[in-house]
């Protein structure tokens, strides 16, 4: 986090690859890269892309082949089709518990937006988002920036207004990948059989398991109405 705000005062974007992420999902990674230095040469153009619901299969596969952190639950799904073939998505749901938010009616989080990979789709994020939001007619949505990779400049072309940075999260490694810390929370490990009396990092210390921090968020919210 210190590198990235340094780097950010000096009008620098700095990257932050994970080694699972570069073994494991190269080819999202690689297209990532080349967006962001606009190197991509497949151009698609939203006004000629048609909007559908996407159904939950559909949407997982998707999101696994081209979202650099996969899948995620969502309730409502949109993607934009080129020629029949889904080349853009967008997801929504409730407030996730595992950020520590409770559900409130008619406020949405944007929880996924990515194209296809090696794919520029102009103008997708905003037709999804317009879409989404007069059929749904949301309250507020409010959605993430990953500081390791953006600096939120998608947000504020969409009319999204930032809210606050975040601290860095941790994951845990295991067998050479991260996992979310939330499936190793203190009251889980317990009902494991692990020692009431310690903290959640002491056990998983004591396991040989140890964290790896990020860069945290940035949050952005839209209010409607």
């Amino acid at each position: 986090l210190n590198k990235t705000i340094l780097c950010n005062d000096s009008g620098i974007q700095l990257i932050h690859i994970f080694e699972d992420e570069w073994l494991y999902k190269k080819d999202i990674v690689k297209s990532r890269l080349r967006n962001i230095l606009g190197m991509i040469d497949n151009k698609i153009f939203a006004r000629k892309c048609e909007i559908r619901e996407v159904n939950t299969k559909e949407k997982t596969k998707f999101l696994n082949d081209n979202h650099i952190q996969g899948a995620v639950g969502s309730k409502i799904n949109l993607g934009l089709y080129y020629n029949n073939e889904l080349v853009s998505i967008m997801t929504f749901g409730s407030f996730r518990k595992v950020l520590g938010l409770k559900n409130i009616e008619n406020k949405y989080e944007l929880i996924r937006f990515c194209n296809k990979i090696n794919a520029n789709v102009i103008g997708g994020a905003s037709k999804l988002l317009k879409h989404f939001i007069g059929t749904y007619q949301p309250k507020e949505i409010i959605s993430y920036a990953d500081r390791r990779w953006s600096t939120g400049n998608l947000y504020d072309k969409l009319g999204f207004s930032y809210d606050h940075n975040s601290n860095p999260n941790y994951f845990y490694i295991i067998n050479n990948s991260r996992e979310h810390r939330f499936k190793y929370r203190k009251d889980i490990l317990i009902r494991e059989g692990f020692d009431k009396n310690k903290t959640e990092h002491e056990i998983m210390l004591e396991r040989g398991i140890y964290r790896i921090y990020d860069c945290g968020t940035i949050t952005y919210k839209k209010t409607l109405y």
